[in-house]
């Protein structure tokens, strides 16, 4: 039997992994996706990192997996599909059918991204519609691309994107974006990114493949021509399996303070899955070594 399961190859996850195999523990890390490092992998680049100034997101996310193993740490792709208890241990069932079994479990999923749910997004998804400028971007070389959204992700897509794409539109239905001061200026910099502020996306439209965005504005029914569309509107959070075995609040957060622990005993959760203010890199990790922390005095506890 495992010491500790953590659920998450995010910042989170493996900064928990680091401290556990630091600490002598017995564990095992699942991913799911991204070879092993968390969503981290979709970022272009960051910039608020100590230390690793423009530093990619999935170079990041190695590092923290390379240290890991490098500490004897055992990361493994899985994804856990069942939760429960049995005795005084916790039981995690896999989607390959195999199952694993630890005193603890430290849960670090993160959150995936939100969707429009408007007509023509199942159809042109994989089709024009992305999630993912990162991974999908260069696709669309040369090309008219929209992005959805007005926060860090959508600013930081747009302008990964204006890189290589004819012309970038941000479409945001607020009269203001909510990115950052540094990432609007450099927007506000790139000639071929345009702001249609106040506009709210109602349609995809094509044939077999994308070929504009349909959005109101000011009363207004406006199509927008474009080759892609990426859509970055937030994050719900990856909580679906703890469903009735720990608190979660009304937006599906994991109610845990700054100590990590749930309102089930020996489950911890750390990172963006929790209750908290901010959402970062560096607050990820840190609630990594803190959930790592009062696991082990679980563990220890008499």
């Amino acid at each position: 039997m495992n010491d500790i399961i953590i659920i998450g190859g995010g910042p989170a996850g493996m900064t928990a992994a680091i401290y556990a195999a630091r600490a002598g523990l017995d564990l095992v890390l699942l991913e799911k996706a991204y070879g092993g490092t968390g969503q981290i992998a979709e970022s272009v680049r960051v910039d608020n990192y100590p230390g690793l100034y423009g530093i990619p997101g999935y170079d990041l996310g190695g590092r923290f997996k390379s240290h890991a193993e490098a500490l004897g740490a055992r990361v493994t792709e899985g994804e856990a599909i069942r939760i429960s208890r049995r005795g005084g241990a916790w039981s995690v069932g896999l989607a390959d059918g195999s199952g694993l079994e630890a005193r603890t479990v430290i849960y670090a999923a993160g959150t995936y991204r939100r969707r429009l749910g408007i007509k023509g997004e199942n159809e042109y998804s994989a089709r024009g519609i992305s999630y993912c400028a990162l991974c999908d971007g260069a696709f669309f070389k040369g090309r008219r691309v929209a992005v959805i959204g007005g926060g860090d992700a959508a600013l930081s897509d747009a302008l990964y994107l204006s890189d290589m794409a004819e012309r970038v539109f941000v479409i945001h239905r607020r009269k203001e974006l909510r990115a950052n001061a540094s990432l609007q200026r450099a927007v506000e910099e790139r000639e071929n990114i345009e702001l249609i502020l106040e506009a709210a996306p109602v349609e995809f439209t094509g044939d077999k493949m994308l070929t504009g965005v349909k959005y109101t504005r000011r009363g207004k029914e406006i199509l927008l021509p474009v080759s892609g569309s990426f859509t970055a509107i937030g994050s719900i959070p990856d909580t679906e399996l703890l469903k009735g075995i720990v608190n979660l609040d009304e937006s599906g957060y994991i109610t845990a303070g700054e100590d990590c622990v749930t309102s089930a005993e020996g489950i911890f959760a750390a990172g963006d899955v929790r209750t908290k203010a901010v959402r970062q890199v560096i607050t990820a990790a840190a609630d990594g070594a803190n959930a790592l922390m009062s696991a082990l005095n679980y563990i220890r506890k008499p």
